[in-house]
């Protein structure tokens, strides 16, 4: 698995803190053991969130791939069949 970029870190870091915030808010805990689980949990969404975007990039192709090899024509797939 490749290292996550920084806009892939940058996705995590906003998740968990929104996830946490609108956790807190919604929730009204006031418990120390109540919002530990809550960020505990938003921490958790952050790095599948991260984690699910490392795995989306390293399956795409790579820029500049699709490009021609030596030998081979510029004609397309679909007018070369007549």
């Amino acid at each position: 698995m490749s290292r996550p970029t920084i806009a892939q870190l940058t996705t995590g870091t906003l998740t968990v803190v929104a996830a946490a915030a609108v956790l807190l808010a919604v929730s009204g805990s006031r418990g120390v053991f109540e919002i530990a689980v809550l960020v505990a949990f938003a921490v958790a969404l952050g790095t599948l969130a991260t984690a699910l975007l490392v795995t989306v990039a390293a399956q795409r192709p790579a820029a500049g791939s699709h490009r021609l090899q030596p030998g081979r024509t510029s004609t397309p797939e679909y007018a070369a069949h007549r």
